[in-house]
C-alpha cells in the first residue's frame, strides 16, 4: 500500500508522521507551514472542535469554534458537486489559519487528494513546480488577477482543471472580463466562517456564467426584515443564521447579492449601498491604462448627513485619467450615488487573509471611519 503523503512548500510529508509529528525537531519549518501540519494533525487524530478567528474585514474579528461534522459537512458537499475524487491533485494556496484556506486542507484530506500546498502570496503559482498538474484550487480575487497578468501561460494549466474556486472578495469588472479565457468553471462563492465555508456558488465564466448564486443541497435561505439573508441547514446545526448581506432572493435555490446592510450610505436622505456603486468604479477603471484596487466609503457632511467618497489606492492619477473615469463613472450611476471627493492611499492596510481594511485605511487617511 502507498504511503500517503502531502506536499509543503515542496518538502514531503508523510500522514503518518504528520499524526505523530515526529519530524518536528528533523526538518526546520516556518510559521505557515508549522500551522498547517498542526491543523492536518489535529485532523487525522480525529479532534473534534476548532477554535478559528473570523477575518474581520467588516469588523472586529473574533473566536468561534466549529465541529469536525459541520466541517466534514461543508467539505462532503463541495467534493460532491465539484466532482472531486481521491488521487486528483489539488493546490492549496489560502492563510491556512482562516477557514477558506482551513477547508481546502479537510477537502484534501476527506476526498483523500493529492495535496500540494504553497505560502498564500499574491502569486502562488511561482511556487509551484513547472508541469505539475492541478484538478482543482482556490484563490482570492487578486491571486487570480495577478497570476493572469503575471503568467498568462497559466491558462493553459487552469483550463484542465476541474473547478477553480475564487472568494473572500467581490470580483471587478476587469477580473470578470479576464475569466472568460480560461474554459474551467470558475465559481465565485458565498460563505463566513459561521457556515464552514461557501453554502453557494456562483459561476463566473462561459456560456452559462450567471449574475445570481445557487445554493448548495440542504441548504434553506430566505430573508430577515432589513432584506438581509438567512442560512438554515445541517451545517448551521439547523438553527437560522442572520447574516448582514442584503440579497434578492430569485428561487428556493438562488439569490442575488447586493451588497452589505452597514455598507448603506444615507445621503440626503437618500439611501445608496456601497457595493453597487463599486461596480460601477470598477466598470469606470476598466477602460483606462491604470487600474488600481479602491473601494467606496462615506464621510460625514453638514448639508447631506454623510457623503459618498471613493478611495483608490497608489499615487494620484494624472487630471486627464481622473477626468475621464469620472466622466464614464457619470453614464453608470444616478446623481446622488456620484462621489463627492476622492481620495488617494499609498498602500491599503489589509487583514490578515488579503482583504482591504475600509476601516483602518481610512483611519490612516485621518478619516472617520464607522
Amino acid at each position: 500500500m502507498t504511503e500517503r503523503f502531502l506536499l509543503l512548500n515542496g518538502k514531503k510529508f508523510y500522514y503518518d508522521e504528520i499524526a505523530t509529528y515526529s519530524f518536528r525537531n528533523s526538518i526546520p519549518l516556518n510559521g505557515y507551514e508549522a500551522k498547517t501540519l498542526e491543523f492536518c494533525r489535529d485532523w487525522l487524530n480525529g479532534v473534534q472542535e476548532y477554535p478559528i478567528q473570523t477575518s474581520g474585514s467588516t469588523g472586529e474579528p473574533k473566536l468561534i469554534t466549529l465541529s469536525r461534522r459541520q466541517m466534514e459537512i461543508s467539505a462532503r458537499r463541495t467534493v460532491r458537486l465539484l466532482q472531486l475524487s481521491k488521487g486528483d491533485h489539488m493546490l492549496a494556496c489560502l492563510n491556512n489559519e482562516y477557514i477558506a484556506g482551513m477547508m481546502m486542507l479537510v477537502r484534501g484530506l476527506l476526498a483523500d487528494m493529492e495535496m500540494i500546498i504553497v505560502e498564500p502570496i499574491s502569486n502562488p503559482m511561482v511556487l509551484v513546480p513547472e508541469g505539475q498538474p492541478i484538478d482543482f484550487t482556490s484563490f482570492v480575487p487578486m491571486q487570480l488577477q495577478t497570476i493572469l497578468h503575471e503568467m498568462p501561460h497559466a491558462v493553459e494549466t487552469f483550463n484542465k482543471m476541474k473547478a477553480i474556486l475564487v472568494g473572500g472578495a467581490p470580483i471587478s469588472f476587469s477580473l470578470q472580463r479576464e475569466l472568460q479565457q480560461i474554459t474551467a468553471p470558475v465559481y465565485h462563492t458565498y460563505g463566513m466562517t459561521e457556515t464552514a465555508s461557501h453554502i453557494a456558488l456562483r459561476l463566473l465564466n462561459g456560456p452559462k456564467a450567471a449574475e445570481y448564486y445557487e445554493t448548495l443541497d440542504g441548504v434553506t435561505i430566505g430573508q430577515d426584515n432589513r432584506g438581509c439573508l438567512t442560512i438554515k441547514a445541517d451545517i448551521t446545526e439547523n438553527e437560522t443564521l442572520v447574516t448582514n448581506d442584503i440579497v434578492e432572493i430569485l428561487t428556493p435555490t438562488r439569490f442575488r447579492w447586493i451588497g452589505r446592510a452597514d455598507n448603506t450610505i444615507n445621503t440626503g436622505g437618500v439611501k445608496v449601498q456601497v457595493e453597487v456603486v463599486e461596480v460601477a468604479v470598477s466598470e469606470a477603471l476598466a477602460g483606462l491604462e491604470e487600474n488600481p484596487r479602491f473601494f467606496v466609503a462615506s464621510q460625514p457632511d453638514e448639508l447631506l448627513g454623510e457623503k459618498v467618497i471613493l478611495v483608490l489606492e497608489g499615487k494620484k492619477l494624472p487630471e486627464e485619467t481622473e477626468q475621464q473615469m469620472l466622466d464614464k463613472l457619470r453614464t453608470l450611476v444616478r446623481k446622488f450615488e456620484m462621489p463627492k471627493d476622492i481620495y488617494y492611499s499609498p498602500a491599503f492596510t489589509e487583514t490578515a487573509t488579503g482583504k482591504v481594511s475600509r476601516q483602518r485605511t481610512l483611519q490612516k487617511l485621518g478619516l472617520e471611519a464607522d
